[in-house]
């Protein structure tokens, strides 16, 4: 019968082995502070009112509210959330040389009737606790409405729902 020998293997090698420093092995994160959940629930709820406060702005509205916080803390915060300011991004209308392009189909034609061309879109609402997705399909002549959705999920059947209501009030030319 064979023994087997009962040694142990310093925790320096095996953090050697496992390609981690020792004060790695050792660190327990805290978490985050009381106090910075509720920095960002602040942060949150004043976001869906201005959406276009960065961090200068959101920070001064933070002091105007008593809270001694400064720009780079309330940025982590932010970027931790995953909030941005909305405001016009540079050169958004540059095209992207690897994207196909398709041809504009209605470049030579006329639209002088309606049902001659109809469109759609689907758009993205946040609200207050959550977002919905928005079709529409419009008669581009009369610009009249002829049927839109409304779907927490972006799958298909909404936008067949919308398209089944806009062929029971009308049919475009074809």
């Amino acid at each position: 019968m064979i023994e087997q020998a009962n040694f142990k293997i310093p925790i320096n090698r095996q953090c050697e082995l496992l390609g981690i420093s020792r004060s790695g092995f050792y660190y327990q994160s805290k978490g985050i502070s009381p106090y910075n959940l509720q920095l960002m629930k602040l942060i949150d709820e004043q976001y869906l009112r201005t959406p276009f406060y960065g961090a200068d702005k959101m920070t001064v509205w933070l002091r105007l509210h008593g809270h001694k916080v400064n720009v780079k803390r309330i940025r982590r915060l932010m970027r931790i959330m995953g909030v941005e300011a909305v405001y016009p991004k540079r050169n958004l209308s540059l095209a992207n040389k690897e994207h196909r392009k398709y041809p504009y189909l209605l470049r030579n034609i006329v639209i002088d009737r309606p049902d001659q061309v109809w469109c759609t879109d689907i758009t993205y609402i946040r609200l207050m606790h959550g977002f919905v997705y928005l079709t529409a399909i419009m008669d581009w002549h009369s610009r009249y409405v002829l049927s839109w959705e409304l779907s927490n999920t972006l799958d298909a059947g909404f936008c067949l729902n919308a398209l089944e209501k806009a062929l029971k009030l009308s049919r475009p030319d074809i």
